[in-house]
Formats: structure tokens, sequence, C-alpha cells
């Protein structure tokens, strides 16, 4: 596949507007707002970032006083709520007369093809038909409408009528009927019409729901000293080290240089833990015993709730801890529990409630707050976000025989995750689900995912042909909030491309409705003078090794967390949305990094080249206005500076003209998605380590040591410079030396004799001299520059 051939497709893979019919509407139109049927652009009401859609609703509360089955004497009653062709049951009840369901039916208006609404009473039967108890029928011109926040449609109890509607029968139901739009509350846990084909567990998978990230902690571990260790052969002197456990966590100190039975280490250890604290930091001290197994002298468990939550960097006292002692015999008697001669440990333990817990890339950040709620400060805007729709998507997996997708979305910004519920067998799903997001910083970015859901119950193939269920990635979306404009409604269809080892590929479009409303705006200027972190990063920083190690411990946790949820929010499904492969080595990654890279340089590559053009006079009349401004500014140096600024303001504001008008999206051609090699993808998808054949591996590897290679020599160049520079003053080359000590005292003798105008004058007319006066061979001070020695030739 070469997209470069199909121009057609990049085009394809751009932002595209939309205008969708947003605002709350009433069932026979109009727009719902404060001066009452308007059509404003904006309406009042907390859905108006989404295209409203109807429902009909049936909410069975419970009935009374059903008549037993003549033969059994028992009634085990079901309702049945039928719209045309679209039924749906409550379960049923054994031996119930009087039975409450609770229960909310919702039947799209769209789907609607019948004018009755019918609610049937059945008794449930183990071998022959379900008994007819009897049935309640609704217009559905009388229907009433209930738009929120009016208060929910209070029940009523209905008697029963037989199969014709002739006469009443015995029992009655209770019911409330209504039409009623996405924003009703009865919406979310209702049964809907549009997925009566799941069965079972999988109900509960096509819900939409909001999760909360769990409250995270950096626990610091300072291991200080242990005293009176002993190892089992007590003739030897153990060296120690601390083996410190939390969950699937596990850190070592480093080994304690001398041999000893009061070991001292001072060594910081940490881990991340989540709200509420379910595991115990399990302590070890173990002997290095080559060449067998290390050998446990001492271990404690201790609960987290026992360690100081630390708000600031003031240090936290350090406590003593007695160990249980291991390696007694039977006939010692069990003596794990004398605390006379104990051993001990001395720990400095707290839990870091200044610190912002990273489990997402700082590139892609959603949150900075700390994790002690004290610290937070109030919020300065808020954003408003419309899932709508998607169109356009591909077949992700077979069912009966056809390609079929089963689309849902979720959002991620700070602690807070939505997910929408699911569109069965669409490859256009319309959700129009809308989510609001307190917004603390504005240079932070909200993250949407599409996914197809594998968890329905039923009998679908993923297309991979993989074995596995897992929800297949659709595509994904980041905005980041400071690219948006206050108050302004950005309706957008976004491009959904997901990197295969085949190529890159559109998934779809993703239709989003995207709001940010600034609540202070001096705030916000506010915070762009302030560090993107709390300020216990940059006080007691971490290492980079630690912060991507903690940050993968904490996607792991906050997987593990979501998972346990209902629905869960998969394992998965989180790690996509969380980047937890963006570390991992790719040629393409690499090359595209290099060539933004290069764009950075290209400015100053164009003002170096018009330069030239200037010293080389290309444009006569150009080069004469430059010496006329380089004289100007050689008399009245004062204006240097003030002239720079100016010119960045005309700039600027030459440059507002052109600002973005939409939120930046996925861009291919600088992911270098688009020419990107076969077998470069192939690596990038690789598992780690390696599951490729040897002939595989050692043509990659290989391919890595030459691109190293080229590395490795723009490295040692930039060394050489660098030593190059050092060698003036080195006496490295006396020669060399010499005439540079030479020329500084006559430079300074000049220089403090000549004005500083003159000097930079003269300097600057050799320098725009004209081609004339100019020969093609390199200067003095480069040729200079060029001999002096480099620290090169000691290399081996």
């Amino acid at each position: 596949m070469n997209p470069l051939s199909a121009p057609h497709q990049r085009e394809d893979y751009k932002l595209k507007d939309t205008k969708p019919q947003l605002g709350e509407r009433w069932p026979h139109g109009g727009i719902r707002g404060a001066g009452g049927w308007i059509s404003s652009e904006r309406a009042t009401s907390t859905y108006d970032l989404v295209e409203q859609m109807f429902y009909l609703y049936v909410r069975v509360v419970k009935a009374r006083d059903l008549p037993p089955n003549p033969l059994t004497g028992n009634c085990d009653p079901y309702v049945e709520v039928k719209v045309g062709n679209y039924k749906g049951k409550t379960q049923h009840f054994e031996k119930k007369t009087n039975p409450e369901w609770k229960q909310v039916f919702a039947f799209s208006k769209d789907k609607i093809q019948s004018s009755v609404l019918e609610v049937f009473v059945r008794d449930k039967e183990m071998v022959a038909r379900d008994d007819y108890l009897g049935r309640v029928l609704f217009d559905m011109h009388e229907v009433p409408t209930r738009v929120p926040p009016d208060s929910p449609l209070a029940p009523q109890w209905y008697r029963l009528e037989d199969r014709r509607g002739d006469r009443k029968v015995k029992g009655e139901i209770m019911l409330a009927v209504w039409m009623g739009t996405q924003a009703d509350e009865a919406f979310p846990e209702a049964w809907h019409s549009d997925a009566a084909t799941v069965k079972g567990e999988g109900v509960f998978n096509i819900r939409s729901k909001v999760y909360v990230s769990p409250k995270l902690w950096y626990l610091r571990v300072n291991v200080i000293e242990a005293q009176d260790v002993e190892p089992h052969d007590r003739g030897q002197l153990p060296q120690a080290f601390v083996k410190a456990q939390l969950g699937n966590q596990i850190l070592k100190t480093k080994l304690c240089p001398t041999k000893t039975t009061n070991p001292l280490w001072n060594e910081d250890l940490i881990f991340v833990a989540a709200e509420p604290f379910e595991e115990q930091l399990v302590l070890t001290i173990e002997n290095k015993v080559p060449p067998a197994k290390d050998e446990i002298m001492g271990k404690i468990h201790l609960p987290l709730n026992i360690f100081e939550r630390r708000l600031d960097h003031r240090p936290v006292h350090s406590k003593w801890f007695n160990l249980e002692k291991f390696g007694f015999g039977v006939l010692e008697g069990d003596k794990r529990h004398e605390h006379k001669f104990s051993s001990r440990i001395h720990l400095r333990a707290c839990l870091e409630g200044a610190y912002h817990v990273l489990d997402e890339s700082t590139m892609y950040i959603s949150d900075q707050r700390p994790t002690a709620r004290q610290l937070w400060k109030q919020p300065i805007g808020i954003l408003e976000v419309g899932i709508l729709s998607a169109q356009g998507l591909l077949p992700m997996k077979q069912r009966d025989g056809r390609g079929t997708t089963d689309a849902y979305c979720v959002a991620k910004y700070g602690l807070k995750w939505v997910r929408t519920r699911t569109i069965l067998e669409s490859f256009n799903p319309k959700w129009n689900e809308q989510y609001t997001w307190e917004v603390y910083d504005p240079c932070t970015v909200i993250t949407l995912g599409v996914f197809d859901n594998c968890h329905l119950g039923g009998n679908e193939k993923p297309a991979s042909g993989s074995g596995a269920k897992l929800d297949s990635r659709i595509g994904k979306v980041r905005i980041r909030l400071s690219t948006l404009e206050t108050d302004r409604i950005y309706t957008h269809s976004y491009p959904l491309l997901v990197l295969s080892p085949s190529g890159v590929k559109k998934m779809g479009e993703l239709q989003l409705a995207v709001r940010f409303t600034c609540l202070s705006l001096a705030s916000m200027i506010y915070l762009y003078g302030h560090p993107l972190l709390p300020k216990m990063h940059y006080l007691h920083p971490f290492t980079v090794n630690q912060l991507d190690s903690l940050r993968y411990q904490a996607m792991n946790i906050v997987a593990v967390r979501l998972g346990r949820a209902e629905p869960p929010l998969r394992k998965e499904v989180v790690e996509y949305m969380l980047d937890v492969d963006s570390h991992m080595w790719s040629m393409r990654r690499s090359k595209a990094n290099f060539f933004r890279i290069v764009s950075l340089f290209s400015g100053i590559i164009s003002m170096n080249k018009w330069l030239g053009e200037v010293r080389y006079w290309k444009n006569p009349v150009t080069t004469i206005l430059v010496h006329v401004l380089f004289l100007i500014l050689i008399c009245y140096p004062e204006l240097i500076l003030p002239t720079i600024f100016l010119y960045m303001f005309i700039i600027g504001i030459w440059n507002y003209r052109f600002r973005p008008r939409h939120p930046p999206h996925m861009d291919t051609k600088l992911s270098w998605a688009e020419a990107v090699h076969l077998d470069e993808l192939d690596e990038e998808f690789d598992t780690f380590p390696t599951s490729k054949q040897q002939d595989v591996v050692r043509m990659r590897y290989d391919r890595l040591r030459s691109v190293a290679g080229r590395i490795q020599t723009v490295v040692g160049d930039m060394a050489t410079q660098g030593e190059r520079f050092q060698a003036l003053l080195s006496w490295r080359d006396p020669r060399a030396s010499s005439l540079f000590v030479i020329f500084c005292l006559i430079a300074a003798v000049v220089l403090y004799v000549t004005p500083f105008k003159i000097v930079a004058f003269v300097a600057g007319l050799i320098w725009l001299r004209h081609p004339r006066f100019r020969t093609k061979l390199p200067s003095i001070p480069s040729n200079f520059f060029r001999r002096l020695p480099s620290r090169a030739d000691s290399m081996l």
C-alpha cells in the first residue's frame, strides 16, 4: 500500500467541518431555550451539544392480584412490552401474585412503526405455552412528553383486559409511559430495543457508564539501616540487602558494601499505591549467599495506613520496626515472637501527597493536580464534549457469517473516564451523549477512543482470526484544550486512524461537539507562568528511569481497578487510552521525530540562506537596505532589542489572520505513516522480547547498527568541535595556543582604544562586502579552528 500514489486518501485523513442540529428540541419541532420557541445558536440545556434522540419509555413497576393457574394453583408472572416488531421482557418470578419488577424499557422513536403500545402480563410455563393473564393498550398519539428537569412521571395502576379488550379481567399492573430523550434519568439503566439480541452478562456490557480513576499515591520508603541481623551460619558475617514488595512491585536496595550484622543503606525506594489500600508493604532482609539462593534473615508486613501523609518537602520522622525471625528449628521452639533481642530495621516512610502520580505520558497529560485534595486549586474552566456519532466504520468481526461492528466510545480527562453505550451492528452508530469535566489547567489533553465490543455473549469471531476476545481498537482522537477558543462550539468529524502491520488504515470518522468555557480568565493567564507539575516534582525530582517505572506501575493499577467495575473498562482499552507502548522502539517514530527537529531548524536555515544572499548581493536593493538598517543600529544600539521585539509583534499580528480554525488531529504525514516500510511496521508491532525468526532479528539488528553508526558519527563530530574549542588555551598544540594568546592580547588593546561602534561598523562592512572582494576559499579563522587538535586521536 502506497498512499502517496492516492492523493484523495490523504484528503480523507483530514479533519472535516460538520453542522449537526445541536440543542434540545421538542418532539414537534423547535428549540427549547430561554425565549421559548426560538432558533438561537445556543439552547439553554445541559444537552445542547448533542442531537436530540427521542425514546418511548415504559416503566414496569409491579402488579397485584394476579390470578393463579387453575391447574397448578401458582402464578409465575412476567411482563412483555411490545411496540410493532420490538419486544422486551422482564424476568419472571416464581409463585408470586404481587410481583415487583421496577424495570424501564426504551424504544427508539425513529424505529417505531406502530401506533399502539401493548403491555402483556403472562404466566411462565415450563412445558406448555405461557398463559395469557391480561394486557394494557396505549395509543401512541396520547403518550405524554416529559423533558428534564421535570420530575419523573408518576406511575399509575391499570386494570388488565382480555385478548379482545372487551372486558376487564382480574389483576392490575402499575405502569408509567412517556416520550422522552436521552437526557432522561431512566436512559442509562433502561432496556433498549436496539440491543434486544444481547443476552445474559452482555446486557451489562452495553450500558453507558462513568468511571473514576483510583486515587494514587507515591509511597517513599527510605531504608536507613538494620541492627542485629543474623545469618544461618553465625560464624560468617552477612552481606545484606533489603527487598521490598507492594503488590506486584518489587524493589531492592544495593548490597551493603561491608559484611556486618548492622548494615547501612540509606536508600529510597518509591512505589505506587492506590486507595483503598489493599496490599501491605512486605520488607525482607536477605543475605547474599553465592551461588545459592539468597537467605532471608528477617521479614515484616506493614499496612500502608500507618505511614504519614506528607503534603510538602519537610522530612518525616523515622521509626524502628522489629522483624520476624526465620530459620529456627522445631527443637529450639518457636522463637519468632521473641522481641528481646530481635533484629530491627530503621525506616523513614511516607505517602507523598504533594506529587502528581503520572499514569499517562506527559506529552498528553490530562491532569496535573497533586494527590492530596487539600492542595487542589479552584477550576478555571469547564469542558463539555458531545459524542455525537461515527460514520463509515469498518467491520471488526464476523457474526453469523457477516461482518459487523458493535461500537462504543471512551473518553478520558483527569480522573474521570466515560463510556458511551454500545450501538449494536451498525457502521454508523449514533450515541449523542454529552459529558462535562472540570478543567484545572488549559495545557491538558482529552483523549477519546472508539472500540468494538467483543463481550456481548454471542457467537461473534474477531476479524483478525485470533481466539482471544479483546475489544478491538477502531481509532483515537486527542484534543489539546489550549488550542481551543473559549465559549466556541467546535463541531468536526475526526478521522479514526489505526496503524497496523499492513500500514495506516482509516477505520471511520468520529463526530464530536466540543466547548471549552472559561470561568476565570485571570486564573488561566496566571497558570501560564507556573510549572506544569506540582512543585515537589522540581524540589525533589525523580530520575527518568524512576518515572518510567512508576508510570508503568500506575497504569497497571488503574487498568486493574477499572477492570473490576461493572461493566468493566477492560485492560486493553485502558492501555490504549494511556499509550502504554509509547516508549517502545519504532523506526517510523524515530524518523518522524528527526524530521520534526529538521522542521524546527528550517526557519534558521531559511534565515541563514537569506543572509547569504544579502552577503553575496543577489538582490542589490535588499543588500543596500540591510546596510542602511545596519548603520542605523550601529549609531543607535539602544534600538536593537526594541526592533527585534517589534518585528516579532508584527509577525504575530500578521499570522493572526491565518490562525488555525480547528483543533489538531492525527497527522499521517507528520507521523511518517504514509511511506513507512512494511518491515519497519512489522518490527514496531513485534513483542518484547522479540518473537521473530533469527534471520529477521539479525537483519533488523544490522539495520539498527547502521542507523546508530550514523548517529555515532554525528555525536563524535560534535565532540570534536567542542574539544577544538577547549584546545585554544590548553596548549595541546603549543604553536596554535601561542598564536591565539598573542591575538587575544592585540584584540584586547585594539578594542580598548577603539570605540565599540567603530569596531562593529568595520566588522559589519567586512561581513557584507561585495563578492568582488571575496574568495571561495575558507576564511582564516575557519582554517585556524579546523587545524586545532581534538581527543579523537586518542580514541581506540
